[in-house]
């Protein structure tokens, strides 16, 4: 009586999993390095952290292109697109003081 209840979920199981887009788990490790360690890191205008949270931990991001913005008051905004690819990215980041 049990097989075929497990048969009929293992049925259905694998039925649905067909109709699921299929997840690409593949990601790549960014890292930043910079001259101002409190400065805001952005990925595709999403927050992920201060620029030495990022330098130490680093991001993981989906392959593919992504805008990269590292900004703080006082200093000109830092802005790269990165298109990840297999290698880790690691990118220097250096802010430059606005004049007064």
């Amino acid at each position: 009586m049990r097989a075929p209840i497990a048969v009929a979920i293992l049925t259905a199981a694998t039925a649905l999993a067909a109709c699921l887009p299929a997840h690409d788990a593949r990601t790549v490790s960014l890292r930043l390095r910079g001259n101002v360690a409190d400065a805001s890191v952005t990925v595709d205008d999403r927050y992920v952290g201060a620029l030495a949270y990022v330098a130490k931990r680093g991001v993981a991001l989906p392959p593919g292109p992504h805008r990269v913005t590292v900004e703080r008051a006082g200093y000109f905004a830092w802005d790269r697109l990165v298109d990840a690819k297999a290698e880790p990215v690691l990118l220097e980041v250096k802010l430059e003081p606005v004049p007064d």
